[in-house]
């Protein structure tokens, strides 16, 4: 259950903070505007108030271990949103950070 929750406010902080950034790139490179901005703002906000909640008590460890749901959420949310296609590089990548995710936050540790 604990790594469950994990996981979920991991794809939560990952929406925050990646459809944050870009609220904030649509504003800012699309011409969007100040309410585009300020959306994305709050969201990166949100983002760091959803890390926060993780069950793992160590700053270090969340925000590292968040890194690679990042680097993949950044991926997908390009698919899904501005159409952008990976090569296989890119899923390899991917998948190698993700792997990352899994050693950081729920490998075995002793005493």
């Amino acid at each position: 259950m604990i790594v469950a929750r994990s996981i979920v406010l991991f794809l939560l902080a990952a929406v925050a903070e990646i459809g944050g950034a870009w609220l904030v790139w649509q504003g800012v490179r699309e011409h969007r505007g100040l309410l585009w901005i300020g959306a994305g703002v709050l969201a990166l906000g949100a983002y760091g108030f959803v890390a926060t909640l993780q069950p793992d008590p160590n700053f270090g460890r969340i925000l590292a271990a968040y890194g690679g749901v990042f680097v993949a959420g950044s991926l997908l949310w390009g698919v899904a949103v501005d159409g952008f296609r990976p090569d296989r590089y890119d899923v390899v990548g991917a998948v190698i950070c993700l792997v990352g995710v899994a050693v950081i936050m729920y490998g075995p540790r002793g005493a």
